[in-house]
C-alpha cells in the first residue's frame, strides 16, 4: 500500500497549471485525460498516489511563498542525474522558473544530485537522484 492515497494542491488558473504540470508529470510516467471534475484536474500512474489540483475558489489570492507555514516541497525520486537535468529541462520549458538548477548537494552527501523549480502558484519541486551509498550514480 502506497505511503499516500492523493495529494490535492490548489491552484489560481487552473488551466494554465494544466499546461505547466501536465509536460512534467507525463515525464514521470503519469496519466491525465485532461478533464476537469469537482473542480480539479488529476494524475496518476498505475496503482501509485494520485496528485490533483484544484481551481482556486479566491482567484485573487496570492501564491504560495516558500519558506511560510503550509506546503515546502515535494521532491521526485529520479533514477539518475541525467533523469534529473531531463525533468528540469522539460519544466523549464513548460514554464516552471529555476529555483536551483541541477547539481550536487554535499551537504546532504556527495551521492544528493537535485534541482528545484517553481511554477507561477509558488508550488515547489525538486527532482532528485540520491543512490544509495554502494549503489551507481549515474
Amino acid at each position: 500500500m502506497p505511503l499516500l492515497d492523493h495529494l490535492g494542491l490548489t491552484v489560481r488558473d487552473l488551466d494554465r497549471a494544466f499546461a505547466q504540470w501536465n509536460p512534467v508529470l507525463t515525464a514521470l510516467g503519469c496519466v491525465s485525460d485532461g478533464s476537469e471534475l469537482e473542480g480539479g484536474m488529476a494524475w496518476s500512474r498505475e496503482d501509485e498516489t494520485e496528485l490533483i489540483l484544484y481551481r482556486a475558489q479566491d482567484p485573487d489570492a496570492e501564491p504560495h511563498r516558500h519558506g511560510r507555514i503550509g506546503w515546502q516541497h515535494l521532491a521526485f525520486a529520479l533514477d539518475s542525474r541525467a533523469e534529473v537535468e531531463r525533468l528540469h529541462a522539460i519544466a523549464l520549458g513548460a514554464g516552471w522558473t529555476s529555483v536551483r538548477a541541477p547539481k550536487v548537494f554535499t551537504r546532504f552527501s556527495d551521492r544528493y544530485y537535485a534541482s528545484f523549480v517553481e511554477d507561477e502558484n509558488g508550488i515547489r519541486l525538486e527532482f532528485v537522484h540520491n543512490p544509495p551509498r554502494d549503489g551507481v550514480t549515474g
